[in-house]
């Protein structure tokens, strides 16, 4: 079992009006040295397979087809095996 750590990203060419407006609230706040925000997502997915080939490929499908718009969004991923636990 492996745990996947996605972060997804608007690509640099995209605006980002939350980004923007996050920045103009920390520059009123008067953090004046904040220069860029961009606003992401982070999802934590347990993956059910033993194997860590085919678990990256499960997140990586889970991303282009769903998680993630390829066409504005880049996603990027670790992995991390859990310790699995019988019960007796």
């Amino acid at each position: 079992m492996y745990q996947a750590r996605i972060h997804i990203t608007l690509k640099p060419t995209v605006n980002d009006p939350q980004g923007v407006t996050v920045l103009s609230s920390l520059h009123r706040l008067g953090f004046i040295s904040a220069d860029d925000v961009r606003i992401g997502k982070y999802l934590m997915v347990n993956i059910n397979e033993s194997d860590r080939s085919k678990a990256e490929a499960t997140v990586t499908e889970m991303c282009q087809k769903l998680l993630a718009n390829p066409v504005i969004e880049n996603f990027q991923f670790e992995l991390e095996e859990m310790a699995t636990t019988k019960v007796i």
